[in-house]
């Protein structure tokens, strides 16, 4: 019975044991659990806390950004807006003291005021041209390096600067934007519709020196100079005749080409000069927009009047060289001129 009773309990310490051991176990596997799950909530917070200062990051830099409300274009800094918006606005607080031109930025006024300062902080290293903006050196550089970017993709013709091609692009469009109010007239250049404007407005900037006669161009003036100055540049290489200008040079070739590029519509007879086609066209037209204040007779050149007029006023200004007899009309003075070489009197002996 003892032993019965010591066995019983020997088997109460064992149960007791195992079940504490169990509960050991239970415990020590909660206590894994809890600590996973807040290791798991650690990492969860973590990274709601990352999103947080990501999105915090974000909304700060989108804060950062002053956006345009009219474009939609942004700036890094507000400043930035604020120029840009004078785009939108058309305001422009910078106005020149000179000359009341305005500007939307204080550095475009800068850039301006050297055209009246003549400063011209820029030079050229290679021919001591100096410019007054670092952009027109760089195009300037561009006629010593040869360098021509830009091409036309419809003749090919090549060009330094990309405000050349878009005006030569023009001649391919046939693009003519500006127009004349006065008489309807369009240019592919504001440059060439500024000019024609003088025609109308009759302002005439450029004055000669010597004798005060003033032109609307300054090329016209320039022209008008070698007048004064008895230059003549353009030589004819077919018989050394020289001209003022190269225009008057062109005409003349045309002698010596046969070239007569001007076509009468109505007869096809031809001339080398536009205006002798001009004159032409009065035979056929009837026109005689000159006419004499005398007598009233009409002629279709002025050259033509002014021979006229001789026989009212009196004036001979065509003189024999051989004999000293004047006549009023070059014609007269030719007829005169074969009474002495003997021409008129074969002509009459010929004819009978």
């Amino acid at each position: 019975m003892a032993f019965i009773k010591e066995e019983s309990e020997d088997v109460k310490i064992e149960e007791t044991f195992t079940v504490k051991q169990e509960d050991l176990q239970e415990q020590t596997d909660r206590i894994k659990e809890n600590e996973g799950r807040k290791e798991e909530e650690h990492h969860v917070k973590i990274e709601e806390k990352t999103h947080l200062q990501t999105n915090g990051i974000l909304k700060r830099r989108d804060k950062n950004r002053f956006t345009c409300t009219q474009c939609g274009k942004s700036f890094g800094r507000k400043g930035y807006l604020k120029i840009h918006m004078m785009i939108h606005t058309g305001e422009k607080p910078f106005t020149c003291t000179h000359c009341g031109r305005s500007f939307d930025r204080s550095s475009s006024l800068n850039l301006h005021m050297r055209i009246h300062t003549g400063e011209k902080p820029f030079t050229c290293t290679q021919c001591g041209k100096s410019f007054n903006q670092s952009s027109h050196l760089n195009n300037h550089m561009k006629i010593h390096t040869g360098e021509k970017p830009f091409t036309c993709t419809q003749c090919g013709k090549i060009f330094n600067q990309l405000s050349y091609l878009n005006l030569h692009m023009r001649i391919h469009t046939g693009e003519k934007p500006f127009t004349c109010t006065q008489c309807g007239r369009s240019f592919n250049r504001s440059s060439s519709l500024n000019l024609h404007m003088r025609i109308h407005t009759g302002e005439k900037p450029f004055t000669c020196t010597q004798c005060g006669k003033s032109f609307n161009r300054s090329s016209h003036l320039n022209n008008h100079m070698k007048i004064h100055t008895g230059e003549k540049p353009f030589t004819c290489t077919q018989c050394g005749k020289s001209f003022s200008q190269s225009t008057y040079l062109n005409k003349h070739m045309r002698i010596h080409t046969g070239e007569k590029p001007f076509t009468c519509t109505q007869c096809e007879k031809s001339f080398n000069q536009s205006s002798s086609l001009n004159k032409h066209m009065k035979i056929h037209t009837g026109e005689k927009p000159f006419t004499c204040t005398q007598c009233g007779r009409s002629f279709n050149q002025s050259s033509h009047l002014y021979s006229h007029m001789n026989i009212h006023t009196g004036e001979k200004p065509f003189t024999c060289t051989l004999c000293g007899k004047s006549f009023s009309q070059s014609s007269s003075l030719n007829l005169h001129i074969m009474s002495h070489t003997g021409e008129k009197l074969y002509m009459s002996n010929h004819l009978v």
